[in-house]
């Protein structure tokens, strides 16, 4: 399938397409956590409602977060930028982890801080670097106890996708190359692919050869100054822009009814809530005012 020759809608009018085909079928199932939240941003400036909520599911004024800004790579003063916000936004406890030595990773003196913390913040870079430093280690494990203790995990960027299973963009070579030598992500948000930065870097078709080889995954493409809010199988659209699913289930219900895939995604505004395990949209209640 060449989707790039299809043309869909004006990208530019942002047209919001209902899911009626998602409905419709059901398939192999994502999975969000059983405790706690994911806040999964699509980079650039994320807005104050963000921060806001992230600190909130983190435990407010009682928050301790811990921020892993290894992505960056050797330089990771820009973390200090995000430890400035997230105190201005009301955390009582910001720590700075990081390393790039496996070894180090496994010392309990190292991973000390993710035992009592209550939020992890993944900042953006290149999102193999998470995988080569923690992947596989007991501070990837403590990772994970932040979400069973009812805490929150979120990022930024390549902080977003080493939230999915399938980690898109990991190739050491180039963030261009969608499926490369990194593969696995950390799989909070399970049998899913997250793309970032999708409208503002014109990346809404980049996800599409990934789902066609891996047609079980369920493709989230979020863009700038946006997030997902993932609540075991509940996800919300929070911020300024869209983000965009993609569901091989639905190409194959397309070309059932119509002889072809007309709709290789579509996109969830601000708001919209979606059921990532069946795949479909959550109507939202409307209350009368009569």
């Amino acid at each position: 399938m060449h989707f790039r020759n299809i043309l869909l809608f004006p990208i530019l009018l942002l047209v919001i397409i209902d899911s009626t085909w998602a409905q419709k079928i059901s398939g192999p199932q994502t999975k969000g956590p059983e405790n706690g939240s994911l806040l999964i941003c699509g980079g650039g400036a994320l807005g104050p409602e963000i921060w806001e909520k992230f600190v909130a599911l983190a435990g407010g004024e009682n928050a301790r977060i811990v921020i892993i800004p290894t992505a960056l790579g050797d330089d990771i003063s820009g973390a200090n930028g995000t430890l400035n916000t997230l105190k201005k936004t009301g955390a009582a406890s910001v720590t700075i982890l990081h390393t790039t030595d496996p070894k180090e990773a496994s010392k309990p003196t190292f991973y000390a801080p993710l035992q009592t913390a209550t939020g992890v913040w993944f900042s953006g870079g290149r999102q193999w670097r998470i995988v080569d430093a923690y992947g596989g280690t007991p501070t990837q494990k403590e990772i994970e106890k932040v979400l069973d203790r009812g805490g929150v995990i979120g990022g930024s960027s390549a902080g977003a996708t080493i939230q999915g299973s399938y980690l898109v963009r990991g190739d050491t070579r180039g963030n261009t190359l969608m499926m490369g030598d990194h593969t696995v992500g950390f799989g909070y948000l399970k049998n899913a692919a997250i793309d970032q930065h999708v409208m503002r870097r014109n990346r809404q078709f980049d996800l599409i050869p990934v789902i066609e080889k891996y047609p079980e995954l369920l493709g989230i493409g979020i863009d700038e100054s946006t997030g997902i809010l993932i609540q075991k199988n509940k996800l919300e659209v929070i911020g300024k822009s869209y983000v965009a699913v993609y569901d091989a289930q639905t190409w194959e219900m397309q070309k059932k009814e119509t002889g072809k895939v007309q709709q290789p995604f579509y996109f969830l505004s601000p708001g919209q809530q979606f059921d990532v395990a069946e795949r479909k949209l959550i109507a939202r209640n409307i209350q009368s005012t009569d």
